[in-house]
């Protein structure tokens, strides 16, 4: 994938503040007194969601220890998320098991308006869209790394003032786009609230943090494009202007029909497994 390299290191909006749904957002997965959380990970526990302020297990949210900040009410998934578990297992029949459905619905957590926002058609066309586009990203969310392990020493941009702290230097891609480059780990990082700088590897063992990574790209960035993915489907752009976001430098404009065909037929794939028309605009 070319865009994980392109991404501008700036600063971003957190996830609050990207959002525009009036809505309580969905809840994360339930907190689990036997799991280790790393700072910045979520769980809903009481009708709310948490963030934890740095790695913890057994404290409960909202207990003495402090460990955990209040991220406010949340709602139960159900009826919320467009996309049910069943449509999800049939749209990724041979998918990792990393990917799971859990793990995504956790992330809608940082980004409500992320299929939240517009009328039922377009919400759903949405979810397809980006859905679509990481299914071609990971070959069907089979593949969490990179495939190239020769580029797995690179991506280290020593310009960059925070360089590569304690010599990591694997920001290889990981998760459903791909994330790759120290520059990108970081500003996803900083949006998400979540030290990517320094944990990395939290891309490819979390699978909420890899889905909230796909999502903060949605919802953020313009890549090669001139709008977010997540703008060009609810303004009308349509959903050739995802796929432009994305990897047009490469793919658009004649760049490589065969590869933005693919992105388009499971658009339309996974449009009718939604029941919604797909509308038009489909190419770049």
């Amino acid at each position: 994938m070319a865009v994980a390299g392109v991404l501008a290191a700036v600063p971003l909006a957190s996830p609050a503040s990207a959002s525009t749904a009036s809505a309580a957002p969905i809840c994360a997965s339930d907190w689990d007194s036997a799991k280790g959380y790393a700072g910045g990970l979520t769980a809903s526990y009481q009708g709310h969601n948490w963030r934890a302020k740095w790695w913890t297990r057994g404290n409960t949210p909202g207990g003495p220890s402090g460990i955990w900040t209040d991220q406010g009410a949340c709602e139960a998934s159900e009826g919320n998320f467009v996309v049910t578990e069943a449509q999800f297992n049939e749209m990724f029949p041979k998918r990792n098991p990393f990917y799971t459905y859990n793990g995504l619905v956790t992330a809608l957590s940082a980004y409500p308006a992320f299929a939240g926002t517009g009328g039922d058609t377009v919400k759903k066309q949405e979810a397809a869209a980006f859905l679509a586009n990481i299914n071609h990203e990971t070959g069907g969310l089979v593949h969490i790394v990179e495939v190239n392990t020769a580029n797995y020493p690179h991506y280290c941009d020593t310009d960059q003032p925070f360089g590569c702290p304690a010599g990591i230097s694997s920001y290889y891609g990981r998760g459903p786009i791909q994330l790759s480059w120290n520059f990108n780990y970081k500003a996803a990082g900083d949006a998400l609230g979540i030290d990517l700088l320094n944990n990395p590897n939290l891309v490819q063992t979390e699978a909420s943090v890899a889905w909230m990574t796909g999502i903060w790209y949605w919802m953020t960035q313009n890549g090669p494009g001139t709008m977010t993915p997540h703008n060009a489907m609810v303004n009308g752009a349509g959903f050739g202007e995802t796929i432009r976001s994305i990897n047009g430098r490469l793919e658009c404009d004649g760049g490589n029909p065969r590869q933005v065909q693919s992105r388009i037929d499971a658009y339309k794939r996974f449009a009718a497994i939604l029941g919604v028309d797909p509308g038009d605009k489909l190419s770049c």
